[in-house]
């Protein structure tokens, strides 16, 4: 016993001990006294197929650099020589198997307890892929982050555990600081059989941002070359998205007010509440309609080093995506009172870093439901079943970090996602800020709903038709 409380007092020893002194002699020497000792460091909760085995070293090792003076980060980032020399595609593919179907202990991991897939889980190996795909292409020498992601949709639901397949290649570089990967989560093929469109689970785009380890600055990466017409058309796609962002930070009501019909449709919701609360008119707001400041949830955590990405003093995105998507899917659940389908979520950008150490605020909101509360045209709309009705609920994760004494906060991000709920629920918004959270959301919600067309679509001509009489602010 004595043995035991002697060894638990050296593993608690303040880090203040460690000050000046190598860590390696005292592991060393817990070591020969058969104290077990954990695996190579890596993000907690990612496969371990995708550890990043350029962490080099524990986090106590990481805390003595920082408190040194010394920069952490892998030596690999301080390369002066680069090859900038044009990649291929293929060059940067990468490819693992998440054996699901033949581990079960993975089960604590990736099955929630209704037995379906943890897609924040997912979510989060796949930044942990794009990691890996990225530097393939980059080479070493350069410091990469994770600055967004697109549109992730269910493309066929699995009906069954089984082994998945992660599969990603970098599919858009011009040349300039930011990389496009697109990643795919398909049910792994038996050997010698190659995958087949059905198979794909879901499909999603990181762009990465290169930056000099130094400066911090963003810095060139290779250019991509296309050698098949297949690729053409993935680097196209890149370019077309890469447009859409642009052109869609114009029309953000961060830059311009709503337009004639949004503000038609606030002015109708306003004078519905005016009539909820008229004596003199016998309407009244119907028990399953919910003031939007009535659906919110909150959350505040410490960012431990346990999820800190590979440079060390962050967090990895990765697992800042699946606190968002968990929050976004609790929130859906207390306002509906039903169990959540994932339907989507909404192109997001990291705006700030989240340091490890610093204090996460989310605050999920649900800001749209579909149908709405009110239709254009100022009718009340009705389900297309009212036996079995399903709602679309859009939530909105609000991402903010402070520093442990709270002298600073920064905006990390807004996160968008969309689920089905069996319930006729909707949601009414009463301040301005709240107007414009449910503009913003109706615009994303239409916007999906056109890209699902517009991929569904039989021709160009038809597709062309689409864009043409279509808009998202209508």
């Amino acid at each position: 016993m004595a043995y035991l409380n002697r060894s638990i007092r050296g593993a608690l020893l303040p880090l203040q001990y460690f000050r000046g002194r190598s860590v390696i002699p005292y592991v060393s020497h817990c070591q020969a006294r058969s104290l077990h000792l954990s695996p190579v460091s890596r993000t907690d909760g990612v496969f371990r197929g995708l550890t990043d085995t350029r962490l080099p070293m524990p986090w106590i090792e990481a805390w003595k650099m920082i408190h040194d003076g010394e920069n952490p980060s892998p030596k690999d980032e301080t390369s002066k020589e680069r090859d900038m020399s044009p990649k291929k595609m293929s060059d940067s593919y990468h490819r693992v198997i998440l054996p699901l179907g033949q581990d079960p202990w993975l089960s604590d991991t990736y099955i929630n307890s209704s037995g379906h897939i943890r897609l924040g889980t997912v979510f989060m190996d796949l930044d942990a892929l794009s990691g890996i795909i990225v530097y393939k292409h980059t080479g070493p020498g350069v410091t990469t982050v994770t600055a967004a992601v697109d549109r992730i949709t269910i493309a066929h639901p699995l009906t069954e555990i089984c082994d998945l397949e992660y599969s990603g290649r970098v599919t858009y570089a011009t040349g300039r600081s930011s990389v496009e990967i697109t990643c795919n989560v398909a049910r792994a093929p038996r050997e010698g059989q190659p995958s087949r469109p059905e198979d794909i689970l879901l499909t999603c785009t990181f762009t990465m941002v290169a930056l000099d380890p130094i400066t911090r600055k963003p810095t060139a990466v290779p250019k991509l070359i296309c050698s098949s017409p297949e690729e053409e058309a993935f680097f196209k796609a890149g370019e077309a998205k890469s447009l859409a962002k642009k052109k869609s930070l114009q029309m953000s009501l961060m830059e311009q007010e709503p337009d004639d019909l949004e503000a038609a449709l606030i002015h109708k919701i306003w004078l519905k509440q005016v009539e909820y609360h008229d004596p003199s008119k016998p309407l009244r707001q119907a028990s399953n309609v919910v003031a939007m400041a009535k659906t919110q949830l909150s959350t505040a955590a410490i960012m431990q080093p346990q999820y800190r990405n590979r440079h060390q003093t962050m967090i990895f995105g990765g697992y800042h995506i699946k606190q968002t998507f968990e929050l976004a899917f609790c929130c859906a659940a207390s306002f509906a009172h039903a169990r959540p389908t994932f339907i989507s979520a909404d192109p997001c950008t990291f705006r700030n870093p989240v340091p490890v150490g610093s204090v996460l605020y989310l605050t999920a909101t649900v800001a749209y439901t579909d149908p709405p509360l009110i239709d254009d045209d100022g009718s009340w709309p009705a389900q297309k079943d009212p036996e079995n009705p399903m709602t679309r609920v859009h939530v909105r994760v609000d991402s903010k970090v402070r520093d442990i004494e709270h002298g600073y906060a920064k905006p990390t991000g807004q996160f968008n996602y969309t689920f089905s709920v069996p319930k006729d629920v909707k949601v009414l918004p009463h301040t301005y800020q709240e107007f414009m959270m449910f503009v913003d959301a109706r615009r994303r919600v239409k916007a999906g709903d056109l890209q699902k067309k517009e991929q569904n679509a039989n021709s160009p001509q038809e597709k062309s038709s689409i864009l043409e009489t279509s808009s998202v602010t209508e």
